[in-house]
């Protein structure tokens, strides 16, 4: 079987055909480059009306087939800008009606992971899939590809064009930046927003045009906030990896293409004991042929759609779409025999202090990461883990005794807990066992939150449970706020968290977290605040 996949979510539009072995047999692409500002959406629907037809006839010619060779015809379904996948849509229903072909509308996100998979061979990674629109950290569990992580508010990509839009540089704007920050190595401080798996780049933004405003080198401003937002994002990669314990990193989308961003992924990887995949650079940003393989995967596990179920869907979530034809590996986890376990903060090990078993949480530096950005970030959340574990303490939430501080080594001597992780616990219970577990979890978050304490990272590989105590650990990403939005943002970290590992009891777990919950001061306004940040839109693009 032939099929011929359309692409065109922003502002490229392509052309693939692959065939049912997965032998890509054309890929043709054009962009379309503003004049001014950002992409406009009728430009774009415009541009991809004006470029799919020579394309087609490209990709037919590279393929050395006609029209009536093709079998099957995709398109990009979403996410994306609304005139652009009409449009792409269009030209997709015209040509299965022409041909009298079925026809497939498939998710974009999905797509770059299935193309990464079929270009390097990489079996069930963990995705950092980075683009103009999107910034996620995806794995797969339960049948889907779970959402891990992602932007709060808009994409990398999107980031680096606005910045090199406004500081004059044209657009896109991501290879300009790598240009510019390639010729400095003077950083200069920018906020670091972590939330958990999550992320926020708005604040960066802003905080690097200032910076250039106020007569900074624009060499350096650029090389600070490329720093920055890269070392953010794979953090980010490099938390969901140990938290899912996969063996496989893969790197796809357009800002791929940053030589900097690989080369950062790479090392933090080969520290994991994994594997790095990136697929050739005509895959990594959209392309057509990734549409036509997801149509050909999605075909032979029995999809079927009729002209009418052809809609778009301009928020089409990755976690929204099934996928039969993956299955999920065994974890492969090989550590140093001296480590007792190793996060994505710090390493455990164990210890003895005045004569009692202890364990040394020790922040090691992350090779990925600039000195200046490594050694503020160890020593600051060394700080921070320090002083929220003995205020949880007082505020009635068990958590671990320190005997040592050494900010110096940003390491702390914690009391040896009892107990199983969390994590380990929900994967031999029955629903209702956890359900009790997710309740004592969620009066415990309230306790936190009526202290003004936030977590930062809740997820099931930083709770123990001893016989029917919860015990809270790793607070390094925490902070003292009695913001509602910090509140909210904090519940939502733990639910994508259990959603993206424990798919199978996610909704009854969060479901229960929030009855627990009930004790906090202010749980409606938490509670709404939770569904607010659930509905911002993540698909965005320059304007």
């Amino acid at each position: 079987m032939i099929c011929l996949g359309l692409e065109g979510t922003a502002e490229k539009t392509g052309a693939g055909i692959v065939d049912t072995e997965g032998n890509i047999l054309a890929s043709k692409g054009r962009q379309l480059i503003p004049d001014s500002g950002g992409i406009h959406p009728r430009e774009a629907a415009d541009h991809h009306a004006n470029s799919l037809p020579p394309l087609i006839e490209e990709a037919l010619h590279e393929a050395q087939l006609g029209l009536k060779d093709i079998d099957l015809v995709a398109f990009s379904k979403g996410p994306g800008l609304g005139p652009a996948l009409r449009t792409v849509a269009t030209a997709a229903r015209t040509l299965a009606l022409r041909l009298d072909v079925p026809i497939l509308g498939v998710n974009h996100c999905v797509g770059h992971v299935e193309i990464g998979r079929l270009t390097t061979g990489c079996e069930d990674p963990v995705t950092l899939y980075v683009s103009g629109g999107n910034s996620q950290v995806i794995a797969f569990d339960s049948g889907r590809y779970q959402v891990f992580g992602e932007t709060l508010d808009i994409a990398a990509g999107n980031m680096l064009d606005q910045f090199a839009r406004q500081t004059g540089q044209g657009h896109p704007g991501g290879p300009r930046v790598e240009e510019l920050a390639s010729r400095s190595g003077s950083y200069i401080k920018l906020p670091y927003t972590v939330k958990g798996m999550d992320l926020a780049f708005s604040g960066l933004l802003t905080a690097a045009l200032r910076k250039y405003e106020s007569g900074e080198s624009l060499e350096d401003v650029c090389f600070s906030l490329q720093e920055t937002a890269f070392a953010m994002l794979v953090e980010v990669t490099e938390r969901a990896l140990a938290h899912a314990q996969k063996r496989e990193v893969l790197l796809v989308g357009g800002v791929a293409a940053n030589q900097r961003l690989r080369e950062m992924v790479s090392v933090m990887t080969r520290e994991h004991c994994a594997q790095f995949f990136i697929p050739p650079m005509e895959y990594c940003g959209d392309n057509g042929a990734m549409i036509a393989w997801m149509g050909q995967l999605m075909y032979k596990n029995g999809a079927r759609q009729e002209i009418n179920d052809t809609n778009v869907i301009q928020r089409y979530r990755t976690d929204q779409v099934s996928v039969p034809w993956m299955k999920k590996t065994s974890p492969l986890l090989r550590l140093p025999p001296e480590l007792t376990a190793k996060g994505a903060e710090a390493n455990l090990y164990h210890d003895q202090y005045l004569g009692r078993d202890v364990l040394v949480k020790k922040r090691i530096r992350k090779n990925y990461r600039i000195k200046d950005i490594d050694k503020n970030l160890r020593r600051s959340r060394t700080k921070t883990e320090s002083k929220l574990l003995n205020e949880a303490k007082r505020c009635g939430v068990p958590t671990p005794l320190i005997y040592d501080i050494n900010i110096k080594e940003s390491s702390i001597t914690l009391e040896k807990m009892g107990g199983k992780l969390v994590k380990d616990v929900f994967k031999d219970s029955g629903q209702e066992e956890i359900s009790v577990i997710c309740r004592r979890i969620g009066e415990n978050v309230a306790k936190l939150h009526n202290c003004g304490i936030i977590h930062g990272d809740l997820t099931t590989s930083n709770l123990l449970l001893d016989k029917d105590k919860i015990i809270f650990i790793d607070f390094g990403l925490g902070k003292i706020s009695q913001l509602t939005e910090d509140k909210g943002v904090d519940l939502l970290v733990f639910k994508k968290a259990i959603s993206g590992i424990h798919h199978d009891i996610s909704g009854e777990c969060f479901s229960a977290i929030l009855e627990g919950y009930q004790q906090a001061d202010d749980y409606q306004l938490v509670v709404d605040k939770v569904r607010e940040i659930e509905s911002r839109g993540r698909y965005t693009v320059s304007k």
